[in-house]
Protein backbone atom coordinates (compact mmCIF):
# COMPACT_ATOMS: atom_id res chain seq x y z
CA UNK A 1 0.00 0.00 0.00
CA UNK A 2 2.84 2.41 0.76
CA UNK A 3 4.01 2.02 -2.82
CA UNK A 4 0.73 3.57 -3.97
CA UNK A 5 1.20 6.63 -1.77
CA UNK A 6 4.76 7.00 -3.03
CA UNK A 7 3.53 6.73 -6.60
CA UNK A 8 0.92 9.43 -5.90
CA UNK A 9 3.61 11.69 -4.39
CA UNK A 10 5.84 11.25 -7.44
CA UNK A 11 2.88 11.97 -9.71
CA UNK A 12 2.23 15.19 -7.78
CA UNK A 13 5.84 16.26 -8.24
CA UNK A 14 5.66 15.37 -11.93
CA UNK A 15 2.44 17.37 -12.24
CA UNK A 16 4.13 20.46 -10.82
CA UNK A 17 7.13 20.05 -13.11
CA UNK A 18 4.93 19.33 -16.13
CA UNK A 19 3.34 22.77 -16.07
CA UNK A 20 6.70 24.45 -16.47
CA UNK A 21 7.92 22.06 -19.15
CA UNK A 22 4.66 22.32 -21.09
CA UNK A 23 4.64 26.12 -20.90
CA UNK A 24 8.25 26.23 -22.10
CA UNK A 25 7.39 23.91 -25.00
CA UNK A 26 4.47 26.18 -25.87
CA UNK A 27 6.68 29.29 -25.90
CA UNK A 28 9.40 27.55 -27.90
CA UNK A 29 6.96 26.31 -30.54
CA UNK A 30 4.98 29.59 -30.42
CA UNK A 31 1.86 27.45 -30.78
CA UNK A 32 0.08 26.45 -27.56
CA UNK A 33 -2.28 24.00 -29.25
CA UNK A 34 0.58 22.36 -31.17
CA UNK A 35 2.43 22.03 -27.85
CA UNK A 36 -0.65 20.42 -26.29
CA UNK A 37 -0.79 17.89 -29.13
CA UNK A 38 2.93 17.13 -28.77
CA UNK A 39 2.47 16.62 -25.01
CA UNK A 40 -0.47 14.28 -25.64
CA UNK A 41 1.39 12.30 -28.30
CA UNK A 42 4.52 11.94 -26.17
CA UNK A 43 2.31 10.84 -23.27
CA UNK A 44 0.54 8.29 -25.46
CA UNK A 45 3.84 6.90 -26.72
CA UNK A 46 5.18 6.69 -23.17
CA UNK A 47 2.10 4.75 -22.06
CA UNK A 48 2.42 2.42 -25.04
CA UNK A 49 6.10 1.68 -24.37
CA UNK A 50 5.62 1.19 -20.61
CA UNK A 51 2.57 -1.00 -21.24
CA UNK A 52 4.50 -3.15 -23.71
CA UNK A 53 7.57 -3.42 -21.48
CA UNK A 54 5.44 -4.47 -18.50
CA UNK A 55 3.39 -6.83 -20.65
CA UNK A 56 0.22 -5.03 -19.59
CA UNK A 57 -0.88 -3.58 -22.94
CA UNK A 58 -3.67 -5.20 -24.91
CA UNK A 59 -6.21 -3.69 -27.26
CA UNK A 60 -9.75 -3.69 -25.87
CA UNK A 61 -12.40 -5.84 -27.47
CA UNK A 62 -15.54 -4.39 -29.03
CA UNK A 63 -17.43 -5.72 -26.00
CA UNK A 64 -15.04 -3.87 -23.68
CA UNK A 65 -15.57 -0.64 -25.61
CA UNK A 66 -19.37 -1.03 -25.58
CA UNK A 67 -19.38 -1.60 -21.81
CA UNK A 68 -17.79 1.79 -21.06
CA UNK A 69 -20.30 4.26 -19.58
CA UNK A 70 -20.66 7.34 -21.81
CA UNK A 71 -19.33 9.69 -19.14
CA UNK A 72 -16.09 7.67 -18.83
CA UNK A 73 -14.94 8.86 -22.27
CA UNK A 74 -14.69 12.42 -20.92
CA UNK A 75 -11.32 11.73 -19.26
CA UNK A 76 -9.49 12.66 -22.45
CA UNK A 77 -11.38 15.95 -22.69
CA UNK A 78 -10.54 16.74 -19.07
CA UNK A 79 -6.89 15.81 -19.66
CA UNK A 80 -6.77 18.21 -22.62
CA UNK A 81 -8.37 20.92 -20.46
CA UNK A 82 -5.70 20.33 -17.79
CA UNK A 83 -2.89 20.61 -20.35
CA UNK A 84 -4.39 23.81 -21.76
CA UNK A 85 -4.64 25.28 -18.27
CA UNK A 86 -0.95 24.52 -17.78
CA UNK A 87 -0.08 26.25 -21.05
CA UNK A 88 -2.23 29.34 -20.56
CA UNK A 89 -2.56 29.83 -16.80
CA UNK A 90 0.34 28.38 -14.79
CA UNK A 91 3.08 30.75 -15.89
CA UNK A 92 0.76 33.75 -15.76
CA UNK A 93 -0.28 33.36 -12.14
CA UNK A 94 2.77 31.40 -10.89
CA UNK A 95 3.38 27.80 -9.92
CA UNK A 96 2.27 28.06 -6.27
CA UNK A 97 -1.13 29.73 -6.84
CA UNK A 98 -1.80 27.56 -9.89
CA UNK A 99 -1.13 24.31 -8.06
CA UNK A 100 -2.80 25.56 -4.92
CA UNK A 101 -6.01 26.17 -6.84
CA UNK A 102 -5.64 22.97 -8.86
CA UNK A 103 -5.06 20.75 -5.85
CA UNK A 104 -7.58 22.48 -3.57
CA UNK A 105 -10.30 22.23 -6.23
CA UNK A 106 -9.32 18.59 -6.74
CA UNK A 107 -9.52 17.77 -3.03
CA UNK A 108 -12.89 19.51 -2.58
CA UNK A 109 -14.29 17.75 -5.64
CA UNK A 110 -12.84 14.45 -4.42
CA UNK A 111 -14.55 14.80 -1.06
CA UNK A 112 -17.88 15.05 -2.93
CA UNK A 113 -17.01 12.16 -5.28
CA UNK A 114 -16.07 9.95 -2.33
CA UNK A 115 -19.08 10.96 -0.24
CA UNK A 116 -21.61 10.12 -2.94
CA UNK A 117 -19.63 7.33 -4.64
CA UNK A 118 -19.87 9.10 -7.98
CA UNK A 119 -18.09 8.07 -11.20
CA UNK A 120 -16.98 4.69 -9.93
CA UNK A 121 -15.43 5.66 -6.58
CA UNK A 122 -16.24 3.69 -3.46
CA UNK A 123 -18.33 5.62 -0.98
CA UNK A 124 -16.41 7.29 1.85
CA UNK A 125 -18.50 9.65 3.95
CA UNK A 126 -17.51 13.32 4.14
CA UNK A 127 -16.55 13.24 7.80
CA UNK A 128 -16.11 16.46 9.75
CA UNK A 129 -12.33 15.92 9.56
CA UNK A 130 -12.40 15.66 5.77
CA UNK A 131 -14.55 18.78 5.54
CA UNK A 132 -12.22 20.62 7.93
CA UNK A 133 -9.23 19.53 5.84
CA UNK A 134 -10.90 20.90 2.70
CA UNK A 135 -11.67 24.20 4.44
CA UNK A 136 -8.07 24.46 5.67
CA UNK A 137 -6.90 23.99 2.09
CA UNK A 138 -9.16 26.85 0.99
CA UNK A 139 -7.57 29.03 3.69
CA UNK A 140 -4.10 27.87 2.65
CA UNK A 141 -4.61 28.71 -1.01
CA UNK A 142 -5.97 32.11 -0.04
CA UNK A 143 -2.69 32.77 1.78
CA UNK A 144 -0.57 31.43 -1.09
CA UNK A 145 -2.46 33.39 -3.77
CA UNK A 146 -2.65 36.70 -1.89
CA UNK A 147 0.84 36.95 -0.46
Amino acid sequence: MWFLYGFALLAGIANALQSGTNATLSKSLAQPFAAAIVVSLVGAMTLLVVGLVLGRFALPTIGDIRSVPPWAWMGGVMGAFLILSQLFVAQQIGAAPYFGFLITAGVLTSILLDHFGWIGFAQHPASPWRILGGLLMVGGIALVAMF
